[in-house]
């Protein structure tokens, strides 16, 4: 794999995953303790130490740190940790979701995925967690950070738009996309309807019609369509969208993890993959300050592809 990218995902059946140690978080702390100048975290969560620890390390030793995190959060111990040693920290104070989880290093190597920064997400959830090295990608993320932290916007309160919504790093295009500013949903149902060969996808919540539409139109021209959707949010969630893709023929199952299927990704042809914060749902299109990245790279769409046929091959069938 190329060095600019790298692609990590949470393991909750190994048999270190209980010790609460050697997780991607380890990768992600190294990138933190290296860093020179900046540490800008958007963060959902965070209760894992090991990021605590280094976000105050980082901070006791000059680097400028800054958070910004969910209200519903604002008082987990280990965000109060990181306040009460001085670390500038803004909360999203309205009811809606700040449901990002990015940190930008140095204004050169952005974080992003479906991983919360948390004991859940780090070690019990199936997650993915990226790393890439751009500094174009990395102004993206932190014209976000911006609109959130210097200017408290939050949700449809926009303030400058994204400055490389398209980009190529070595060779490789990737999209950018923040919610609710830019209207993923349009562009990921574009990319389905696009689909020649396959869309396999692993979801949390999905409660998106119109995406789902869309993967019925695909595989009734006879698109492999399959699917992992997260057991708990299918018995608990209204307007889900498994039984209607299951009555369309879809190979759509319920995940065999007996806490959570937190990914929200899609891979297309094996070539493009879509991931990151946002579920595909309504919340997340029209309310909740989420991002997305779009990577057309069969490299990356490969790992992807390994992930989710372990995660469907343990799966309810």
């Amino acid at each position: 794999m190329a060095e600019w990218i790298t692609v990590y995902f949470s393991d909750p059946d190994s048999p270190s995953a209980s010790t609460y140690r050697g997780g991607a978080d380890d990768e992600l702390v190294a990138a933190i303790d290296a860093a020179r100048f900046s540490v800008d975290a958007a963060l959902y969560d965070l209760n894992l130490w090991s990021i605590r620890d280094a976000l105050i390390d980082a901070h006791e030793r000059g680097v400028s740190v800054r958070l910004v995190t969910e209200s519903d959060y604002l008082d987990e111990d280990e965000i109060q940790d990181v306040v009460d040693a001085g670390i500038p920290t803004i909360d999203d104070q309205r009811e809606s979701l700040m449901h990002n989880k990015f940190i930008v290093i140095d204004n050169y190597e952005t974080w992003t995925g479906s991983m919360n920064m948390t004991v859940n997400g780090a070690y019990k959830n199936n997650n993915n967690l990226l790393r890439i090295a751009s500094p174009r990608l990395a102004e993206n993320y932190l014209a976000e950070f911006e609109e959130m932290f210097s200017s408290q916007l939050f949700g449809d309160y926009i303030a400058a738009r994204t400055p490389h919504p398209s980009l190529e790093v070595n060779g490789t295009r990737i999209e950018t996309y923040f919610s609710p500013d830019d209207h993923t949903a349009d562009r990921i149902i574009e990319l389905i309807q696009n689909a020649r060969e396959s869309i396999y996808f692993m979801a949390f919540s999905f409660t998106s019609d119109p995406i789902a539409d869309a993967m019925i139109g695909r595989a009734n021209t006879g698109v492999d369509v399959a699917g992992v959707m997260e057991t708990r949010q299918y018995h608990s969630n209204t307007g889900g969208e498994f039984d209607t893709l299951t009555e369309a023929g879809i190979d759509v199952h319920l995940d065999g993890n007996p806490n959570n299927l937190h990914h929200k990704v899609i891979i297309i042809d094996s070539e493009i993959v879509i991931t990151g914060s946002y579920n595909f749902s309504r919340s997340a299109e029209e309310r909740n300050d989420e991002n997305t990245l779009i990577i057309h790279n069969p490299e990356v769409a490969a790992q992807y592809l390994a992930e989710f046929e372990r995660v469907y091959a343990i799966a309810n069938k």
